[in-house]
């Protein structure tokens, strides 16, 4: 929404001049009035012009949403107003478009919305897990242990982020460096070696095969080839890209993913212990079953996963079990089935999801260690099998004129 620079008078008749944002002049004057200001003047600021600031962009990262939260349940506890709390929160925040949207909000609240009335006008700040918790915590009165619960919940999340992209930086950074070698290998340093073979070649003589092969790779790459190859390569990465972004292409690639070895189980196990916290969270802040199977299909992150997780709630709304159609999806683990089916008889579901999720956190934790057990020595060794294999193939002539040398005339 704009800014609007004000000028107007008080209850006292004293002239009072401001900034505020609004929607129009008329929800402008509106505002004022409910301060008891009469508007003279007003007009709307240009946009001011500046250079982007690096990592400041439109966007908030979950680490300082977790931490938002989490002070902000601590403020709610310590039994602070709802506005004081979130004016000085936004003032500690260093992301500019975070504070910007905090502002708003607090803004909001002031004129009478509910919190989180106010949160859902920021989608891409606050999305519908968020806000519905919250909106739980406002009509139960819990709101400081419903933020407590939301924190914690974020910070889960962000933890186990964390830990697949920390697994992910070392198998990058070799093959990086291993792509990097060879290239430089066949694209500098074998055309020096192909000129010196062939000026020491004899008429009618040939290199070894070995040799052949990777001088023939080493012309391919070092010319229109390598180009060729990297175009191909972007391109398909983009074409990809917009693929996944169509209905039939996102579910085609979420299926293969779920069905590749190794990767295929780590991913699973990922969206287990994602939907068993999001789901306990959302049951035990009171949040109703259907709205939470919602909610959480929403967030599952892989369209499989998402139409299993509607297909419980539509089974669910029909009046079956929680377990039944959970069962029937055949995508989650019998484990998963069984527990779930015990929480339900128990009354404790949240309860149950809540160990079901440490779990399978435990367990992708345990997974991505054994997975980097093994990519270590298998790059390693990939990389040195190539780097040998082209080493080897450029010896093998200097081998074939020694051994021409050593039984020439003497």
């Amino acid at each position: 929404m704009p800014t609007f620079a004000f000028k107007g008078r008080n209850r006292l008749n004293e002239m009072v001049s401001g900034e505020k944002i609004a929607a129009s002049q008329d929800e402008l004057r509106a505002l004022l009035r409910r301060e008891q200001i009469v508007m003279t003047q007003a007009s709307e600021k240009g946009r001011e012009i500046s250079l982007p600031k690096l990592g400041r962009g439109k966007k908030v990262k979950a680490k300082e949403l977790a931490i938002f939260t989490r002070q902000f349940s601590v403020m709610i506890d310590a039994g602070l107003p709802l506005v004081s709390c979130l004016d000085i929160l936004a003032g500690q925040q260093e992301n500019n478009f975070f504070k910007e949207v905090l502002h708003q909000v607090r803004q909001n609240v002031e004129e009478g919305s509910t919190l989180s009335s106010a949160l859902e006008k920021h989608p891409k700040v606050f999305d519908s897990l968020f806000t519905h918790m919250v909106e739980a915590g406002e009509t139960g009165g819990v709101l400081d242990l419903i933020l407590q619960r939301l924190s914690t919940l974020i910070e889960k999340v962000v933890k186990l982020k964390r830990s697949i992209v920390s697994a992910s930086i070392y198998p990058a950074a070799v093959i990086f460096v291993a792509i990097g070698a060879v290239a430089t290998i066949m694209v500098v340093v074998i055309p020096q070696f192909e000129q010196i073979f062939l000026g020491l070649l004899g008429p009618g003589e040939l290199l070894p095969l070995p040799t052949r092969i990777v001088m023939a790779i080493s012309g391919f790459l070092a010319g229109w080839g390598g180009l060729a190859m990297l175009l191909l390569l972007i391109g398909s990465a983009v074409g990809l890209k917009f693929y996944y972004k169509t209905p039939k292409g996102r579910w085609v690639i979420d299926s293969i993913l779920l069905k590749m070895p190794i990767f295929g189980g780590i991913l699973r196990k990922i969206a287990v212990a994602r939907f068993s916290r999001i789901l306990s969270t959302l049951l035990s802040s009171g949040v109703p079953i259907l709205q939470s199977l919602e909610i959480t299909a929403k967030t599952a992150g892989n369209i499989i996963i998402e139409d299993a997780i509607l297909k419980v709630r539509a089974g669910v709304e029909r009046g079956e079990s929680f377990v039944e159609p959970l069962k029937a999806t055949n995508v989650f683990p019998h484990m998963v089935s069984q527990m779930v089916g015990v929480g339900e008889q128990t009354g404790a579901l949240d309860a149950m999801l809540g160990k079901i999720a440490d779990f399978y956190e435990d367990e992708v934790d345990a997974a991505i260690a054994d997975l980097l057990a093994l990519i270590e020595p298998a790059l390693i060794g990939f990389l040195g099998i190539t780097i040998g294999s082209i080493v080897i193939s450029m010896y093998l002539p200097l081998f074939t004129l020694i051994g021409k040398l050593a039984g020439g005339p003497k």
